[in-house]
């Protein structure tokens, strides 16, 4: 044994991976580049920790935040409110020209279906050539010819629309005036509503986790999402005009929607440098991100940047496989399960973006198609990506809903991208290429579903059976040794979870919770006397040897597993009460009648053999009410009441005893034990002098650590012990070593002789 008194089973816990130090148990070891503390959306785990309330100046900055962010809405749609409006819904003909869809408006209604040549005001005449008076976003035209085109025909359109008339040129020579009228707040689009509180909300979610938490990593998430959001909110205000887009937008929609992108890009490589752990040289790799990103739109603003676009989309695609690197070395150093899954989620957003890119670059810039997939392929990665972002605070909360909403939303990105690479790259027929990106985006919808979603949640790998298995085991240690508690917790948490970290701390908790962004879990170390206050707690760590992340389900069925265990000690010390009580009252009734009975057989016996075997047997009769009344036997104490025992059936018998008895440890044993090895001694002694005819009997007993070795050896006639016949004798002790969960055999010596063999390797695991 340790000098210091430890287990050296206890060793087994220390399960870590190359490189790591072994985790000891006075304490969890934290690096300072790891992520232990929980996250802004971990709760409280009981009274004696201090809980972070929304209280204070944390409240006061949130709900600043979110006033100003309604008052910036009320502003915008206020402004979209007033402009000038015709209606009229427009849309591309089969020559990708402009075509009136519908009217409510009487004076156009004679005119549904006929294509828009051009736009006036009264003084000049906006010509309508092609679609790029639908086309709402400058942001994805390619070209940069093309993209200062759009840019004229929207300011020649804004102001047009200016004035209080407007009148309509048509293919056929028509021309309709109009009078212009404020839209109002009932004439915007319901998608400007969803877009624009979508963006909304998301910028407040990553307010608020900064706010919960100022750090480095929640300041590039706030960027991230606050990017993001003002994202959808231009696409929102996109989404309300329907001929032309307002000139002062249309000029800042290139520009700062570059800048978004790229800021974001650059604000997920710092993010990844410090989450799920600070990786080395950190602020240098952060700093190369924004320098590229910075770079790049002070080129573009500087007039330095040609082809701006596809340097937006190169350093977005550039920067986000940097991030995705990153997050492998991460895991390579700490094998951090969410590490894993912002992986995931980082690589899919970049496969669906490089798709939209190529989508977007392959079609040309003149078609509907172009049109379509600018507004709806953009639109829908959008709304993809500030889902996962949405969902990232929240992963280890199982929000299965949100998950789904975020794939479908990456598959609808994915059909409509193929759908236009197989229409317009490669001439497929509507309903050809319809039906095939269809069938790929759902197949890949089925793929990801698994890679992303289910793997990084995966379930526990203990089985149903092994678990209550063990747990019952553990429970008739834990209510023999109290103090191992804590330790037998761990090796059960260890078994089920597999983690990579395995740790009693003095930390102390009422319920299981999930910490560290999902990678760890602290499980509450019950007392099991009745006290329902945790002496301490169990911290586990990277489930599955790091590829799983904890999530609220693993806890609820940690506290389970916990109740579970205190059920099974209150059940066993109650059975075991009710055991002790009927034992005494057997004890009772055979020392006051069965004893009397036979100490007056003995006084009244005719013959002095007869005294004797009466005697014997109620000294024998003696040993098992003593240990009928005895809840458990000192080991040296037993082996003492065996040796004299054995001495004065032995001598009475005429054969020699050689006794032989060493320990490392003077264990106490159940009364199960103590009989059952009692009554295997006494059935071997028995044998050797009824039918060996033995002169000299040698009895070796041996215990090192959990492992017993009984051996009995004789010196008489005995033959041949596979082909005995086992009666109740023999019968009896296989049974009675089997019930101990040890092995039995017989073997003949030389010259002459049987020896028997009892091996029990783990004395305490069914007791």
């Amino acid at each position: 044994m340790p000098q210091d008194g430890s287990d050296p089973r206890d060793a087994s816990l220390n399960n870590t991976w190359p490189g790591r130090s072994s985790p000891t148990w006075t304490g969890f070891p934290v690096s300072a580049d790891s992520e232990f503390e929980p996250g802004p959306g971990d709760p409280p785990s009981d009274a004696t920790e201090s809980p972070l309330g929304w209280r204070g100046w944390r409240l006061q900055l949130l709900l600043l935040c979110s006033l100003l962010g309604l008052a910036g809405f009320a502003v915008l749609t206020a402004e979209l409110g007033s402009q000038p409006h015709i209606d009229a819904t427009w849309r591309a003909d089969g020559r990708d020209r402009v075509e009136l869809a519908s009217s409510a408006d009487p004076v156009l209604q004679p005119y549904v279906g006929k294509v828009l040549v051009g736009v006036a005001d009264g003084s000049a005449t906006v010509a309508i050539t092609n679609l790029q008076g639908l086309q709402r976003s400058p942001r994805w035209l390619v070209k940069d010819g093309d993209r200062a085109r759009l840019l004229a025909l929207h300011q020649q359109l804004d102001s047009a629309f200016a004035g209080d008339e407007v009148r309509l040129h048509f293919d056929d020579g028509a021309k309709v005036t109009l009078q212009t009228t404020p839209r109002g707040l009932t004439g915007l689009p319901v998608m400007f509503w969803l877009l624009a509180a979508f963006g909304l909300g998301l910028a407040l979610v990553g307010a608020s986790v900064l706010l919960a938490k100022p750090s480095g990593r929640n300041l590039a998430y706030a960027v991230m999402a606050m990017c993001q959001g003002a994202n959808l909110v231009f696409m929102a205000v996109e989404a309300t005009l329907e001929l032309g887009l307002l000139a002062r937008v249309a000029h800042l929609d290139m520009p700062v929607r570059m800048a978004l992108d790229l800021i974001t890009a650059a604000a997920m490589v710092n993010a990844v440098c410090l989450n799920p752990r600070r990786l080395p040289g950190s602020t240098g790799i952060a700093s190369g991100g924004w320098a590229v990103a910075v770079g790049l739109l002070g080129l573009f603003w500087a007039g330095m940047l040609p082809h701006a676009w596809w340097w937006t989309q190169l350093g977005v695609v550039g920067l986000g496989l940097f991030a995705t690197a990153l997050l492998g070395w991460s895991y390579r150093i700490e094998p951090h399960p969410f590490a894993i899954v912002l992986q995931r989620f980082s690589f899919a957003a970049i496969a669906t973006w490089t798709l939209l890119t190529v989508a977007i670059a392959l079609v040309d810039q003149s078609t509907a198609l172009a049109y379509n997939v600018a507004d709806a392929a953009s639109l829908v990665w959008y709304v993809f990506f500030g889902s996962v972002l949405l969902l990232a605070p929240f992963l280890i909360k199982s929000q299965d809903r949100l998950r789904e909403f975020s794939l479908i939303a990456a598959t609808t990105t994915v059909a409509v991208s193929l759908d236009v690479l197989f229409a317009g790259a490669l001439a497929f027929e509507p309903f050809t290429s319809l039906t095939l990106s269809l069938f790929l985006s759902l197949a890949m919808y089925v793929v990801a579903r698994r890679w992303i979603l289910n793997q990084p949640l995966g379930n526990s790998v203990l089985t149903t059976e092994r678990m209550f298995e063990q747990l019952y085991r553990i429970a008739r240690e834990v209510e023999a040794r109290p103090e191992r508690t804590s330790v037998l917790l761990a090796q059960l948490l260890g078994e089920l979870f597999e983690p990579l970290e395995v740790a009693v701390i003095e930390r102390r908790s009422r319920k299981s919770r999930v910490t560290g962004d999902g990678s760890g879990m602290l499980v509450p170390v019950p007392l099991l006397g009745g006290d329902e206050v945790a002496s301490g707690s169990v911290m586990i760590r990277f489930a599955q040897s790091g590829r799983h992340l904890f999530s609220s389900e693993d806890a609820r069925l940690t506290d389970r597993i916990v109740e579970q265990l205190r059920r099974a000690v209150h059940f066993d010390k109650a059975v075991e009460q009710g055991r002790r009580e009927e034992r005494l009252r057997l004890a009772q009734d055979l020392h006051d009648d069965i004893g009397a009975r036979l100490l007056t057989l003995m006084y009244k016996s005719q013959s002095p053999e007869m005294e004797d075997y009466v005697r014997h047997t109620l000294q024998d009769l003696k040993t098992l009410t003593r240990g009928l009344a005895a809840s458990n036997h000192r080991l040296s104490h037993a082996a003492a009441e065996w040796k004299t025992d054995l001495t004065h059936r032995l001598t009475a018998a005429h054969v020699a005893l050689k006794w032989h008895f060493a320990f490392d440890d003077d264990i106490l044993l159940t009364v199960v034990q103590w009989s059952a090895l009692t009554r295997v001694l006494r059935e071997l002694v028995s044998n050797a002098i009824a039918h060996a005819q033995a002169m000299q009997l040698d009895i070796d007993f041996r215990l090192e650590g959990d492992h017993i070795e009984l051996t009995v050896s004789d010196d008489g006639v005995g033959r041949n012990p596979r082909a005995w016949s086992h009666g109740l004798g023999l019968g009896g002790v296989r049974k009675r070593v089997k019930q101990l969960g040890g092995e039995v055999e017989w073997r003949e010596l030389a010259p002459h002789g049987i020896r028997c063999r009892v091996i029990i390797r783990e004395l305490s695991a069914r007791w």
